[in-house]
């Protein structure tokens, strides 16, 4: 059964685990292969974003951040979704997000954005898998952001 769960600054130490279990990924974005404890508060402690901890009965297994509306656009947007490695080939992503899709949906949610490294080919393919459809590419910092968007329904 998968659940969703506020990060806090006592579970802090979770996300860290869960980020820095995705080295790949990591040096993807900022060249790095972990990220330093400021790095991951000032990302997912903050009254900007909502962060959940994405959880698999009682296992702690992935996060979401969300922002309810991008100042830039005036859309909802996912900021970062992120499975540990050790739980992925097994499904876990795809059940989460369609779990968080339906939480968006009782949240009023009807079209959702999120940006994909161009780097990010796993990544990419997942969320076109999600029926997520690109519409243009970005800079973010050193990064081109290739951003795609999916109308969700009830």
């Amino acid at each position: 059964m998968i659940s969703f769960e506020s990060i806090t600054e006592e579970t802090l130490y979770i996300a860290m685990e869960l980020l820095n279990s995705n080295e790949e990924y990591n040096r993807l974005e900022n060249g790095q292969a972990a990220r330093t404890e400021e790095e991951v508060r000032a990302e997912y402690i903050n009254k900007k974003t909502i962060s959940l901890f994405i959880k698999a009965d009682d296992t702690y297994i992935g996060l979401i951040d969300f922002l309810n509306k991008n100042e830039k656009d005036g859309y909802p947007w996912i900021g970062s979704f992120i499975i540990h490695q050790d739980y992925h080939g097994y499904g876990y992503g795809t059940q989460a997000y369609f779990h968080f899709e339906q939480w968006l949906i009782d949240k009023g949610v009807s079209t959702v954005r999120l940006g994909v490294l161009q780097l990010n080919k796993r990544g990419r393919e997942f969320w076109e898998r999600a029926g997520f459809q690109y519409y243009t590419t970005k800079q973010l910092g050193p990064n081109q952001v290739d951003c795609f968007e999916k109308t969700v329904q009830a």
